[in-house]
């Protein structure tokens, strides 16, 4: 360390409070761990203020039990009114505030989870789709790229702390709500992840994930597994996943190679050429298709309303016009069919001719056989174009 002039050491595994307080007193210079490190990236790229409540929070649960080592005012105090009694340390002062403070900032980001469920269930009606991975696998920058947005793309751990949606307009499918979320990375503190649990509210809520990985990266397996590793800790393991390998017009053959050959299904593609998007949008189509229903809506011409919630739910493949009814062939979501019945309006499952079904009470698509009899028919399964 003398000879490399070091002013702070940092060590890639997790310290105790009496480990940190020897390794200082043995080496003169400051100690870092990995948590700290990365509470203090955390830090400086927190933008908004329900970043800033999660990265202090975590802070303050990271410093509780290391008071003692950053306090050297220990001085007793005399008694006073409020206190417990002659002889209270100043650490026991401080470690209440603390305390307190912990308390005061899990009741704000209750509030934000709060309302971000709220939000996020208000776009029941929408199907939802969440970029998740490693840190700087390029997710803000595939997000820009399917999307047309300009949200802030940077070359560095943790650029996005906040959630980012923005509307995808699926080719041959329709709109999806597109999301970017918070960077994972090996050993993540589990004080950052249960403060960033409104953030990561999205990938839970999710009708698909899309894993990014970073092709180009040498620990590119490795980073692949500690993400599967995060998402089993945050319960959303189960969800229909897709393995989307970023940046191959930067990677090495041969290590892409291997990885398609431990991950055969995986989608090779580049935000920054272009490359292998419109697989991915292929892909995506067919991994959403089976909650989506093809029907045709009759209704009135004048019903303005629900003419354009098909528009805005769904994809409009065609009309036909009929005096005063307009039949309009969709595709829409299942869980929105809710939304389009109506007391002059018939949703039933498109055929090439005219047909004579209506959609049942739990959204399941029905057909009328000839004595007017409803008989349940299974749902169509979509298939993109």
């Amino acid at each position: 360390m003398a000879a490399n002039d070091a002013d702070v050491v940092l060590f890639d595994n997790d310290l105790s409070p009496a480990q940190t307080r020897n390794l200082e007193e043995a080496s003169g210079v400051k100690v870092l761990d990995r948590s700290e490190l990365i509470l203090d990236i955390f830090a400086s790229r927190a933008q908004t203020t329900q970043a800033r409540l999660a990265v202090e929070l975590a802070q303050l649960q990271y410093s509780l039990p290391r008071l003692k080592q950053m306090w050297t005012h220990l001085s007793r105090l005399k008694m006073g009114i409020g206190m417990r009694g002659p002889g209270e340390k100043q650490l026991e002062v401080d470690r209440r505030l603390v305390e307190k403070r912990i308390a005061d900032l899990r009741g704000e980001l209750r509030q934000i989870e709060r309302r971000k469920e709220r939000e996020v269930a208000a776009r029941a009606d929408r199907m939802t789709v969440s970029l998740v991975g490693y840190t700087n696998a390029g997710k803000s920058t595939l997000l820009n790229k399917l999307t047309g947005s300009d949200v802030l793309t940077e070359n560095r751990l943790f650029a996005t702390l906040d959630t980012r949606t923005r509307r995808w307009q699926l080719p041959g499918w329709g709109p999806v709500l597109l999301s970017d979320t918070v960077g994972f990375i090996r050993d993540l503190p589990h004080h950052l992840i249960a403060s960033f649990k409104a953030t990561l509210e999205e990938s839970r809520q999710a009708d698909l994930l899309l894993h990014v990985a970073d092709a180009s990266n040498p620990a590119a397996l490795d980073q692949i597994a500690v993400v599967y590793e995060v998402l089993e800790s945050l319960t959303v393991e189960r969800k229909h996943t897709l393995l989307v390998l970023n940046k191959v017009d930067a990677a090495d053959r041969a290590q892409l190679a291997s990885i398609m050959t431990r991950y055969p299904h995986a989608l090779p593609v580049s935000a920054h050429t272009g490359q292998g998007l419109p697989q991915l949008s292929v892909a995506v189509s067919q991994a959403l298709s089976h909650s989506f229903l093809d029907v045709d809506v009759e209704t009135r011409i004048d019903n303005g309303r629900l003419l354009a919630m098909l528009s805005s739910h769904g994809e409009v493949l065609s009309k036909r016009y009929h005096d005063d009814r307009v039949t309009v062939h969709c595709r829409i979501p299942q869980r929105a069919m809710s939304h389009f019945r109506g007391p002059e309006t018939t949703i039933r499952p498109h055929r090439p001719a005219a047909s004579n079904g209506h959609v049942g009470e739990n959204g399941a698509v029905s057909e009328a056989s000839s004595n007017g009899v409803v008989q349940d028919a299974p749902a169509p399964r979509v298939h993109p174009k």
